[in-house]
């Protein structure tokens, strides 16, 4: 059962080529001369063509078989050998990160084609996308040289990449590193000394060379993360002429034994423990204060993996919400409450399971919504010709960068438990697919920096950005959004709620900015609900724009329109989401203010008892 797949790439469709003013986006210049609007029915149809024949397949080797690591080496299953090989020969490889690639679509159209490749199989993506990102360090900061030695190989999919951040001792708290960087007589080169933990692909059998892109700390340098600076470290050394030469004292010590994506190794790597390993320092040394670039060059990479964070979590709650979805209509059980004495049913006639149905796909619709909209920011503030227009981009980037990764990746697992309750008992067996999905999921809201640390990222950064600029440029266009749909025909109430939600949101704003200097502690308390409530505020704008979009629609096809149903279903999902979840803001707000700090207060002593 685990290996079917059920997907619809129609909404997909939908945003780019209706909801969202992509035309914009192909007529600039790196798109124009290679694909236009009418070319996206045919990546999407292709897409997931792939997703089902090619992708999909891999995924019961993936979950049942894994990685096994034997004599220090990590060995992935031999469909993904197949897949991968597939994947860079068909333009889904790490050619598409290539800055000087020709013929790229936009991050846009990307974003929703690896949509639906995740939810064939969540544990494969990393394969590509962690490498796309350590590239991007190397062609960002790295020397000619390095960029000349590295960059071909892993733009072919020869080379894998990774990025090693946690320790042993430390994960989110990245400034207590221990892993130690030496100068040598070369001052690019420095020896490499530490170990690295829970490091996604860190080893595979699927490629030659695999390049860590590494923390440590220089002697000398300040202590946190303003003393960490970045290397190229890889698995095999690199000769000058870009062959490849010794192992370089990196080593497998074990693989993680995970709940869930199972066919990406997680991996823990000691570097240099026959004191060999050497690391090629990417930009500057720290300077005479000890302040060094790392961070800041690693967060390029970071916020990247955030973005696809949040889209792998949109993939498996989509996924699991087709496999409910089509578990509903097959499964019959019960009778009809209206009529008691009338045939058996399948329990998607029942309204709980409805219900249950329409909580996965408003929340998944949003979701897509939110990374959708991103990624369109992503492609202005990359191509745009007009640098005004890239600013405002970067700026609302910035604000949603952790909703993006945090909002679906704490949903996924709320809405792959409704999925599972629609499944009954068998959604509790493994051989259902919804079980993986929740076992998949549930690292999503740990990685590239717990939730939490996107909620503090959201409240204590954001909102004060540029004097508090940036966070109120964002809000006036959702209040925008809200205030240019209050007319919208049958939505009333849903108009109504979202215009009360805004003016409540801004309450809560104003309450954390009144208590902050009192009591700082309340607003890591409390962080985490402010951005699922800021998420649901957005959501629930975007969700009121499609269904604008769909409400014109209906009218101009009518009922007979074999499309009709979908529009329909457009509008109905975005009135569930602002009837049903953003109402949530309002009980959000009312705990916020009521601010009870009795979890600060009790005693540690006292939770044991």
């Amino acid at each position: 059962m685990s290996g079917n797949f059920y997907y619809s790439n129609r909404d997909h469709k939908f945003v780019i080529k209706e909801w969202l003013n992509s035309e914009k986006i192909f007529s600039f210049d790196t798109f124009k001369e290679y694909y236009s609007l009418e070319d996206v029915d045919m990546i999407l149809d292709q897409g997931l063509k792939v997703a089902r024949e090619m992708v999909a397949p891999t995924n019961i080797d993936g979950d049942r078989i894994g990685v096994r690591l034997e004599n220090g080496k990590a060995y992935a299953p031999e469909s993904f050998h197949r897949l991968y090989r597939f994947m860079q020969e068909n333009g889904y490889g790490n050619s598409q990160f290539d800055p000087e690639e020709e013929g790229k679509i936009p991050v846009l159209v990307h974003t929703l084609l690896w949509e639906m490749l995740n939810a064939a199989n969540p544990a494969f993506h990393p394969y590509i996308g962690l490498t796309g990102g350590a590239a991007s360090l190397i062609h960002n900061y790295g020397r000619e040289e390095d960029r000349k030695k590295f960059l071909p190989n892993m733009y072919s999919g020869r080379w894998a990449g990774t990025m090693c951040l946690t320790e042993p001792c430390c994960g989110s708290d990245v400034g207590d590193i221990t892993t130690r960087a030496y100068a040598t007589d070369d001052p690019s080169i420095y020896k490499i000394k530490g170990t690295k933990c829970f490091i996604t692909c860190g080893d595979q059998d699927i490629t030659e060379n695999i390049v860590h892109l590494l923390l440590a700390k220089c002697e000398g340098s300040a202590p946190g993360t303003k003393g960490i600076s970045l290397f190229i470290v890889p698995k095999f050394w690199v000769n000058d002429d870009g062959t490849l030469g010794e192992l370089n004292d990196v080593h497998t010590v074990a693989l993680e034994h995970k709940m869930g994506i199972h066919g990406s190794p997680t991996a823990m790597l000691s570097f240099g423990e026959d004191d060999s390993c050497r690391g090629i320092l990417l930009g500057s040394p720290p300077n005479e204060k000890g302040v060094a670039e790392g961070m800041a060059q690693m967060f390029v990479m970071m916020n990247g993996a955030r973005q696809d964070t949040g889209l792998t979590a949109l993939s498996i709650m989509q996924a699991a919400y087709y496999h409910s979805l089509q578990y509903a209509k097959e499964r019959v059980q019960g009778k009809a409450i209206d009529n008691p004495k009338g045939p058996r049913v399948p329990i998607i006639q029942h309204p709980d399971i409805r219900k249950m149905l329409m909580y996965q796909k408003s929340i998944a619709e949003a979701c897509r919504a939110m990374i959708a909209k991103n990624s369109y920011y992503l492609d202005l503030s990359s191509f745009s010709p007009d640098p005004g227009e890239r600013k405002m981009a970067e700026r609302r980037v910035d604000v949603n960068n952790p909703m993006v990764k945090a909002y679906p990746s704490d949903m996924v697992w709320q809405t792959t438990a409704e999925a599972i309750q629609v499944h009954g008992g068998y959604g509790f067996t493994e051989e259902y697919p919804v079980a993986q999905c929740a076992r998949d999921s549930k690292i999503l809201s740990i990685w590239e920096g717990t939730n939490f640390i996107q909620s503090m990222d959201l409240v204590g950064r954001k909102w004060m950005q540029d004097g508090g600029k940036v966070f109120a440029e964002w809000l006036a266009e959702v209040e925008s959004a809200i205030e240019g749909n209050s007319d919208l025909e049958g939505m009333d109430r849903e108009v109504n709620i979202m215009k009360k939600a805004m003016a409540t949101y801004k309450e809560i704003q104003m309450f954390i900015a009144g208590v902050f200097m009192k009591n700082i502690k309340v607003v890591p308390l409390y962080s985490t609900r402010i951005l699922h409530a800021t998420s649901m505020l957005w959501g629930g704008s975007l969700l009121l724009e499609q269904a604008s979009v769909a409400i014109g629609k209906m009218k101009e096809l009518g009922e007979g329109h074999f499309d009709y149903n979908f529009y329909l279903g457009k509008v109905q999902t975005a009135r569930f989401y602002i009837r049903n979840i953003v109402p949530q803001i309002f009980n959000i707000a009312e705990i916020i203010k009521d601010c009870d700090t009795s979890a600060i207060e009790i005693p540690e002593e006292a939770l044991e008892k």
